[in-house]
């Protein structure tokens, strides 16, 4: 399977020299589970665009320091893309910033969270454990980088999991998208120096802080592994599902 990895941001330079790109991150944590996996990158941020949304059998929205409101040229036009295939019901994965476009360009709505920063490992409920999620303990531990949320659903989705700090986090629309809040391709080791990233942009320090305390706390697990079965089981099951030969789908 092709994943075409839409790059709607860039890793700060100093943390790609210590622990790669966006792309070699979800490169590292699917092939984990599927070594098979091809994956190509188009820098859409940069208005570097596939032929058509063909060109790939799946496609993958990575996270961005941008926010999915700022309706820059190259979103105005990716979310015209997304609607594509959305009706073509081409498998999508959206991831933070990919997982809010998707939202807003399927009519739901995004907005700063009134609760502020999400950082570090968030535990989330699964409310609702599809045939794809064939791994399910009931919650999911996935590392978090984000201010904005989607508060209003498109009509398509249906949330898998939630919690209160972000009550649409894990969203599916019909069995062709899926998209997450969080960040699974995000390391507690990257993310360890993210904060420090982020804490010299000026976040708030009881933010870093908290975020810095559930790092360390065993409780706080991250279990990206997990949340990358689900990818992949979904965009198989998904790519069998619209392909000729659906009926070989378990």
């Amino acid at each position: 399977m092709r994943i075409g990895i839409l790059e709607t941001g860039r890793n700060r330079e100093h943390l790609t020299e210590r622990h790669g790109t966006y792309v070699d991150m979800f490169s590292a944590l699917l092939r984990a589970v599927e070594p098979s996996l091809k994956l190509t990158p188009y820098a859409v941020l940069y208005d570097k665009w596939p032929a058509s949304i063909d060109e790939c059998d799946a496609w993958l929205l990575t996270g961005s320091r941008h926010t999915a409101f700022d309706r820059l040229p190259w979103m105005v036009r990716l979310e015209e893309f997304l609607r594509q295939m959305m009706a073509a019901r081409k498998p999508i994965i959206g991831i933070c910033f990919g997982h809010q476009i998707l939202a807003q360009a399927m009519g739901g709505k995004v907005e700063r969270a009134q609760n502020g920063w999400g950082l570090g490992p968030h535990r989330y409920t699964i409310k609702e454990a599809p045939k794809w999620m064939e791994a399910n303990a009931g919650t999911v531990c996935l590392n978090a980088v984000h201010q904005d949320q989607v508060t209003v659903l498109p009509e398509d989705a249906k949330v898998i999991a939630s919690s209160p700090f972000c009550p649409n986090a894990i969203l599916t629309y019909g069995d062709h998208a899926l998209t997450f809040q969080a960040h699974p391709e995000f390391t507690p080791e990257f993310l360890a120096e993210l904060l420090d990233a982020l804490e010299a942009s000026g976040i708030p320090g009881h933010a870093i802080a908290g975020a810095r305390a559930s790092l360390k706390n065993a409780n706080h697990r991250v279990e990206s592994i997990l949340a990358a079965q689900w990818i992949v089981s979904f965009l198989t099951r998904t790519s069998c599902l619209n392909s000729r030969t659906a009926g070989a789908c378990r």
